[in-house]
């Protein structure tokens, strides 16, 4: 957990023992889970474990709001009347009505786990901030998501808390939005709990599994490398495609397995690919989770995470958790999470990752130790340590809110 503007609340503190009741913006759990789906997994994981909250988790989806129940962790209760999205979206962005207390009774806190957090009538309200990617780079953004600096700018104008990722992207919240320091917090994200291995040895287990879920790799190849997530502008994976081709010459019996569905703006990739002399050793499984993505992951030679900007970074601790070499771009708070344990290198610069590319496949001593300090930056991000500091921040946000009502 990291706490970058952390400051004495505005307020004593009143009931400070008393158990507080929270409403959790659970809606990015439903459909295949982006990144921020992962965060309220394993965030509402976190929260389960803690007697000094009840979180009740709700979804703004008129037809799929019952499908959070068999998501949800045991501990996290959930209870709504219907919420239309589109109307009431459309609401929120121009009034404060209605509040979400209208939808799911009763909450000392709300938080909007996704940019977006409703209006409440006498809730204290926190809405996280993942990246401020819409307004440094809007043209890498879809429609939908450029109305979001309208939204946060809303929200804290009405006192909202804001929750960052980082201490990063705290700092480019104050600055963009103007918010008061004290009411922005940065927490960081746990690691994602992948499937344990099969009982064996490593990679050649996992390969060996029946159903394993290891795509099988081209002829003459038996190692590659591994990218994970959605395909789209941010991520610049026609830099990675570029850079793979030094890697090819250098290593022939390498592979690029790009893992992660089609986004938006999929134009430069697909030219990227058919431009590429060795795309007969590009895969492209599509998204894989659970223990086709776990096994994918552990079996891979190094992970490639040449994004142009994050607002935190899942796959490279992952990666670094399973004892993986990790060459990512220096972009945005990717430096912060993955500090020593992973190499770095200039964001758009084909030729600096495809050098590191090639040195961690060489592997040696070099490698042997990136990957030992890649095991202990990961092991200091846990769930635990996030739903902390989460509480941490909710206490706060309602005592200068007034305390409970």
């Amino acid at each position: 957990m990291c706490k970058a503007h952390d400051v004495p609340p505005e307020q004593p503190a009143s009931a400070a023992n008393t158990r507080l009741s929270v409403g959790f913006d659970a809606t990015p759990l439903l459909g295949r889970p982006t990144g921020v789906g992962v965060f309220c997994a394993g965030a509402l994981v976190g929260l389960a474990g803690r007697d000094d909250v009840s979180v009740s988790a709700y979804a703004v989806s008129w037809r799929r709001r019952k499908g959070i129940d068999s998501l949800l962790p045991r501990g996290i209760g959930s209870g709504q009347h219907p919420m239309p999205a589109r109307p009431l979206h459309a609401a929120w962005a121009r009034w404060s009505h209605p509040p979400l207390e209208w939808f799911i009774g009763h909450a000392d806190v709300v938080h909007g786990s996704n940019f977006v957090v409703p209006p409440a009538r006498a809730a204290a309200r926190v809405v996280t901030v993942h990246d401020l990617t819409v307004v440094r780079f809007p043209e890498l953004c879809d429609a939908p998501t450029l109305a979001y600096p309208g939204l946060i700018r809303r929200a804290v104008a009405e006192g909202a808390w804001v929750h960052t990722p980082s201490s990063f992207v705290a700092d480019e919240v104050i600055a963009e939005f103007g918010v008061d320091p004290q009411r922005v917090r940065a927490v960081h994200h746990g690691v994602p709990v992948l499937p344990a291995p099969p009982t064996g040895d490593g990679a050649a287990a996992d390969r060996a599994a029946s159903g394993g879920g290891v795509p099988a790799l081209p002829a003459g190849c038996d190692r590659y490398v591994l990218a994970i997530g959605t395909v789209e502008p941010r991520k610049d994976y026609p830099l990675l495609v570029q850079a793979y081709a030094a890697v090819a010459a250098e290593h022939p019996d390498v592979a690029l397995m790009i893992v992660g569905g089609d986004g938006w703006g999929m134009e430069s990739f697909t030219d990227a690919l058919d431009a590429s002399p060795v795309r007969s050793r590009i895969l492209r499984p599509g998204y894989l989770d659970g223990a086709a993505l776990a096994a994918t992951l552990r079996a891979a030679s190094v992970l490639a995470y040449p994004s142009r900007y994050e607002g935190f970074g899942f796959p490279p601790l992952q990666a670094m958790a399973g004892g993986v070499p990790v060459v990512a771009t220096a972009a945005g708070a990717v430096p912060e999470v993955v500090g020593d344990g992973a190499w770095l290198v200039p964001p758009g610069d084909r030729d600096a990752l495809a050098d590191r590319l090639v040195n961690a496949l060489n592997g040696g001593p070099e490698v042997d130790a990136l990957v030992v300090r890649g095991r202990e930056r990961a092991a200091g991000f846990n769930w635990d340590l996030c739903a902390a500091g989460l509480v941490d921040l909710y206490r706060d946000a309602a005592r200068a809110n007034g305390g409970h009502r």
